[in-house]
């Protein structure tokens, strides 16, 4: 929780500094690029949690990842490593494009499923959306087999679980409490 909100805190700043510079487009760019990254990599996300190695040695992998990034994005990637919360870059990068796209009118549809999703379920899921919030909305799905099946779909701060390892974990806790 208190993850996530330094993560909001960081990307409203973020955000407020990339309005100044004119160079909202680009940022979200580079934040769309971090998240896919991150995302696919474990091994990006066992170096950035890792506190063994040193944060220079972080900050030096991630530059040269990200090269060609805006200067308001190197930045960013900067001031976490010198705050030592680096490990929260790929929430800050996903805060970001919310809180970008509420802004210009439109919403980012969070959709974390086992299996990429088809185009045929990712239009339905994008009517159903845009018929419960009245905004204009983009998909975007992350792919996390550990959810077995179902999917979780997330609209700003608004959340709904209908993942089998959900229910598996409700199960197991309406087990464990009627024992």
């Amino acid at each position: 929780m208190n993850e996530s909100r330094a993560a909001v805190r960081y990307a409203k700043a973020v955000l407020d500094l990339a309005v100044e510079n004119k160079a909202t487009e680009q940022v979200e760019k580079d934040f769309r690029s971090i998240l896919s990254t991150i995302t696919g990599s474990t091994e990006l996300q066992e170096m950035l949690g890792s506190p063994v190695l040193k944060g220079e040695l972080k900050k030096k992998a991630l530059s040269e990842i990200f090269k060609g990034s805006d200067s308001v994005t190197e930045g960013l990637i900067s001031t976490l490593v010198d705050n030592k919360r680096i490990s929260i870059l790929n929430d800050v990068a996903e805060k970001f494009i919310i809180l970008n796209e509420a802004r210009k009118g439109q919403g980012v549809a969070m959709v974390t499923t086992a299996v990429p999703l088809s185009g045929e379920l990712e239009k339905k899921i994008l009517s159903k959306v845009v018929q419960l919030t009245g905004n204009e909305s983009t998909i975007e799905n992350k792919v996390d087999e550990s959810i077995i099946g179902g999917f979780i779909l997330r609209v700003g701060d608004l959340q709904y679980d209908a993942s089998i390892a959900n229910k598996l974990s409700n199960l197991k806790r309406e087990f464990t409490n009627s024992l």
